[in-house]
């Protein structure tokens, strides 16, 4: 997934700071007194205007409640951040606070890198979010990451077209079925239905997979075995055929990434895209004013699940302040800080609270109301808690599921890719 992510405002729930302390657990031995002064380093991956301001902000309201705590904010991206960890890691330089991923930071976790943040975080804090949320960054009972905003995949129409088609879409949720009958109807004068971009269709695929309870495997860490059957090659069968059998999707369009695809949607080349739903904080900024959207409800197979991969913050083991760290991660998992990072990025806060905050503010205008709905089932996916997913990710899944959206190999073929592929990577 191209890992946009990062925005919100609001309120909500106070965290106790003071509820932080405790070096009891703390596995390097040396978290550094809390009075001691310190600046830390803090990697964000933050790349939205928004987002960015809205983390900047959070850093400078904390300095200035916290003269002996500074944090300095250091600037990062989503593109490197694994090979540059990687790197850091072993240099014994990573930041003291390290903006990642869930499904990312697994390997580092069963390497002994990163440190238990379960000794300092706030009961408050530890109660905002929900354990299904909680497991996709604990192993062991011990927390290594806090989760802090999620992306969901979401259907966007272009509402002229809809209206014009005579196409409503109401309910708590869409089916797959629907969703290519409205493509289908959609696709005429030249002009496609639907516009999917799956330049690196990995992350899609196996959150959508959800739907159908797809679990791509089983067991954890390198004793994971690939499980490839009729529910994992679901989501890219019924998005084949709509290219291939239907012709309704756009086939350059999964050559694309979802930012690309953005203009021929404005442009009313096609009236459906489905995206994660950061892509709609662009639409806001980049779209004609004339232009109407709407955010559909959330895509339903057998259920609307989907994979909770929630952007982390996390301390390396080796940090020589690993309570001071800890404690501006209780502060930034605050209701209105979450909900700000998160409006700007147009993620899915990890609480409640947060999201409630975000509802609000927007009164859910512009899609938030469907959106913050996408995140109602979102929760720990299989592959989160396997070791070597993201070489599988990058060398196997990602150009076989290319190969097979270009139409030049079957099903069958892309299911053996993906199992015989696990064990070439998973030495």
């Amino acid at each position: 997934m191209k890992k946009a992510l990062t925005a919100l405002a609001a309120a909500g729930a106070l965290v106790a700071l003071a509820a932080c302390g405790g070096n009891s657990d703390n596995s390097s031995g040396d978290s550094g007194s809390s009075n001691e002064k310190v600046t830390l380093k803090f990697q964000s991956l933050a790349f939205q205007k928004t987002t960015v301001a809205a983390t900047k902000k959070i850093v400078a309201d904390w300095n200035a409640a916290n003269p002996n705590i500074q944090v300095e904010y250091v600037q990062g991206s989503w593109d490197s951040v694994h090979d540059q960890l990687v790197t850091q890691f072993q240099g014994g330089t990573a930041p003291d606070i390290i903006h990642d991923e869930s499904a990312d930071i697994t390997g580092f976790i069963n390497q002994g890198y990163l440190a238990d943040l379960s000794p300092y975080l706030s009961q408050g804090t530890k109660d905002a979010v929900s354990q299904g949320v909680w497991d996709t960054v604990s192993n062991d009972g011990k927390i290594y990451g806090a989760p802090t905003l999620m992306q969901s995949y979401v259907v966007l129409a272009n509402s002229a077209m809809l209206k014009q088609a005579g196409i409503t879409a109401t309910g708590d949720s869409l089916s797959w079925d629907d969703l290519a009958a409205d493509a289908k109807k959609l696709t005429a004068g030249g002009k496609y239905g639907l516009g999917w971009g799956l330049k690196s269709p990995t992350a899609t695929v196996l959150n959508l997979g959800m739907n159908f309870d797809g679990k791509f495997f089983d067991g954890t860490g390198k004793d994971a075995k690939a499980t490839i059957g009729d529910a994992e090659l679901e989501v890219p069968k019924r998005i084949h055929d709509m290219a291939y059998t239907d012709k309704s999707i756009d086939p350059t369009s999964l050559t694309q990434s979802a930012s690309d695809v953005l203009p021929g949607f404005y442009a009313g080349k096609y009236g459906i895209i489905v995206a994660g739903n950061y892509v709609a904080q662009q639409i806001l900024e980049e779209a004609p004013k004339t232009f109407q959207w709407e955010v559909l409800p959330p895509l339903k197979g057998t259920s609307t699940k989907q994979a909770a991969n929630p952007q982390t913050l996390s301390v390396p083991a080796e940090g020589k302040h690993i309570e001071q760290s800890a404690k501006f991660i209780d502060y930034f998992m605050k209701a209105e800080n979450l909900a700000a990072v998160g409006q700007g990025d147009w993620l899915i806060p990890t609480t409640q609270a947060a999201r409630d905050a975000i509802l609000k503010t927007t009164g859910g205008k512009d899609g938030w109301q469907q959106t913050l709905a996408s995140g109602a089932e979102l929760t720990k996916a299989p592959f989160q808690s396997v070791e070597n997913y993201p070489k599988w990710k990058d060398q196997i899944a990602t150009p076989a599921l290319q190969e097979y959206l270009a139409n030049k190999t079957d099903l069958a073929a892309l299911g053996k890719k993906l199992s015989d592929g696990w064990g070439q990577v998973n030495q």
